[in-house]
């Protein structure tokens, strides 16, 4: 189900060296969150740790190495690359699977910030494919491919750039692969390329993404949720010096973001992610803020990515022509999409809960407060601390 070590999101890797990097000692835990409940079987639990096991034999091969090695993904350098082809291997013992007296699924794993980063987008992964099997959702692969053809056609008739980034909630890893083979195909001028690094070594694609929530939470958690968006911000510049300059802004809500990106940081950030919150209003948001630091937003980018599907997209990207740079990231509905009636893909997470800078410290609280109530995530009380320190209105 796990194509190879490399078959997770980019950002996973920028994340993971970002943290070898400044935070070396760091650790934390990754919980993960099913937003749908679903009831699941011990059989399931079962099928789950196999597939987890497999895991642990997944290692770097000479040919992925050697990709690296010329320098395929530049910003990041060969100590890590070293690292990882070297050294790191999954260790199936600390991923923690069980299922609560209600049968909900709950897994969680710790080891060290750079480490236990890495696990959780071929978790995901492999919960959404075992889902899929388990549950019987048998999608056609033409059909698939039909309605991802669709698709294309419409992007490239309306001039939509998107990138691809669905690993995480993918049908399947073939359906995957199929999906993106035939985007290097038929969509080579909108389709800018893959998150998956693994995709973008076999076809030759450009990797695409930065970093996640998780880097905003470690830092609010860490050092306090005030200006934790700009001390993020400011650590994230300190590893890559100008590159992979798009900044996500709505681990604490995008007000709260928009409040904190100083000129400074909005001259040196090449734009904004969108990740939750209407797009419109927090797309004006965004084109006011640069206004406000005399910036033009017409040299700016905003990066859509909540949940998007491509007529959903042109709308938003006809109402800002000529305001802002627009692209998206367009995940779930390109690697989920089956056509199998009343089918809906897996609507799981899986986040860092807590963290602390070293093992002689106690371990902090994480939580996200985004722009869209579903997407909350962590501990009740620490979300009071957090919007009352922030001064976020309550809305749970």
């Amino acid at each position: 189900m796990i194509l190879s070590i490399l078959d997770t999101d980019l950002y996973k890797f920028t994340t993971s060296y970002a943290y070898q990097k400044l935070y070396p000692e760091a650790e934390g835990t990754f919980t993960f969150n099913d937003r749908n409940k679903i009831v699941y079987s011990d059989e399931f639990v079962e099928q789950l740790n196999m597939e987890l096991q497999k895991l642990g034999m997944l290692k770097m091969t000479d040919g992925e190495f050697n990709w690296l090695r010329k320098g395929s993904i530049r910003y990041i350098p060969m100590s890590y690359w070293e690292w990882l082809y070297g050294y790191f291997r999954f260790e199936p013992s600390k991923i923690n699977v069980s299922l609560d007296d209600e049968k909900h699924l709950h897994i969680d794993v710790t080891d060290k910030m750079y480490k236990v980063t890495l696990y959780e987008v071929p978790i995901l992964a492999i919960v959404s494919e075992l889902r899929n099997k388990f549950f019987g959702f048998n999608a056609n692969r033409e059909n698939m491919l039909e309605i991802l053809r669709n698709k294309i056609n419409f992007a490239n008739e309306h001039q939509l750039y998107f990138s691809e980034f669905g690993t995480r909630r993918r049908y399947s890893a073939s359906a995957h692969e199929d999906i993106v083979r035939e985007l290097k195909e038929k969509c080579p001028i909108y389709c800018t390329g893959t998150s998956n690094v693994y995709f973008a070594y076999r076809y030759n694609m450009k990797c695409q993404g930065t970093f996640p929530h998780e880097w905003c939470m470690f830092h609010a958690a860490t050092g306090g949720y005030k200006k934790a968006n700009q001390r993020m911000l400011e650590a994230w510049q300190n590893v890559y010096r100008g590159n992979l300059g798009i900044a996500l802004m709505d681990t604490y809500t995008t007000k709260v973001f928009l409040k904190e990106f100083s000129m400074e940081l909005a001259k040196l950030f090449d734009g904004v992610r969108q990740d939750s919150g209407d797009e419109i209003e927090i797309g004006n948001m965004v084109i006011d803020r640069y206004r406000e630091h005399g910036i033009d937003p017409t040299t700016k980018r905003i990066i859509f990515s909540n949940a998007l599907d491509f007529p959903k997209y042109e709308r938003i990207a006809r109402y800002f022509k000529g305001q802002i740079q627009v692209s998206a990231g367009i995940g779930t509905n390109l690697t989920c999409d089956t056509g199998i009636e009343d089918y809906k893909p897996a609507n799981i997470v899986m986040k860092l809960s807590r963290c602390r800078m070293t093992s002689r410290e106690e371990w902090q609280k994480c939580i996200k407060v985004s722009d869209d109530i579903g997407k909350h995530m962590g501990d009740e009380k620490e979300f009071d601390v957090c919007t009352y320190s922030l001064g976020i209105p309550v809305n749970k």
